[in-house]
């Protein structure tokens, strides 16, 4: 984790380097992030690659965070690292569910598979994408699986049918839903001791 001193002259480094590009810089949690909005987004992440004081020439993840309760419910997170500062930045752009985000194929080839994912587990929609398509789910998979709004459950399962010789989708059948839970800890104070919990009664 890099200091806070180091990741200030960073962000004032970025800040002589990227004069008269949209964005917000802020330190949190060790690091150091950009946000900006779609319309800098390219732009930003292009100065950041090709300025000879920064170099931010790797791309590690493209990523997203869902918050439901939001317009903009979509955080699109770029994490990239300049070998020659020895250092990491985040940026981030908020989008929502139709709007898309351009795509940074173009400025880092690497983001392809990094943007397909986010896709296929979001679905943040990418302009420009050269082949926006699943990555991880099967092609007739319905919806985006790390949203926080998809049901734990999912919507169907998969299983190998031997008579058919294949593999069929059916609708999901929770076995256990008739179960009875009385949503008691033990840590809350009930009469049942756990092992080990008996030296503490001491």
């Amino acid at each position: 984790m890099a200091s806070i001193e180091s990741l200030n002259d960073l962000a004032s480094t970025i800040s002589d380097s990227l004069e008269g590009i949209d964005y917000e810089a802020k330190i949190a949690y060790g690091e150091l992030t950009l946000n900006t909005d779609i319309g800098s987004l390219i732009e930003l992440l292009t100065a950041l690659r090709d300025d000879v004081q920064l170099k931010f020439v790797s791309i590690i993840d493209v990523t997203a965070v869902d918050y439901p309760g939001r317009d903009k419910r979509f955080d699109v997170v770029y994490h990239l690292m300049s070998p020659t500062l020895n250092q990491r930045v985040r940026v981030k752009v908020h989008t929502d569910e139709d709007t898309a985000v351009p795509s940074a194929t173009g400025v880092y080839p690497g983001a392809n598979w990094f943007e397909r994912e986010t896709y296929d587990m979001y679905g943040v929609l990418f302009s420009g994408h050269p082949d926006l398509r699943r990555l991880l789910t099967d092609y007739g998979f319905e919806g985006h699986p790390l949203r926080k709004d998809f049901p734990l459950s999912g919507f169907v399962q998969v299983r190998y049918d031997d008579e058919q010789k294949r593999v069929v989708y059916e609708p999901l059948k929770l076995r256990q839903e008739f179960r009875d839970f009385d949503f008691l800890s033990p840590w809350e104070g009930t009469d049942y001791v756990l092992p080990g919990d008996e030296k503490a009664q001491q």
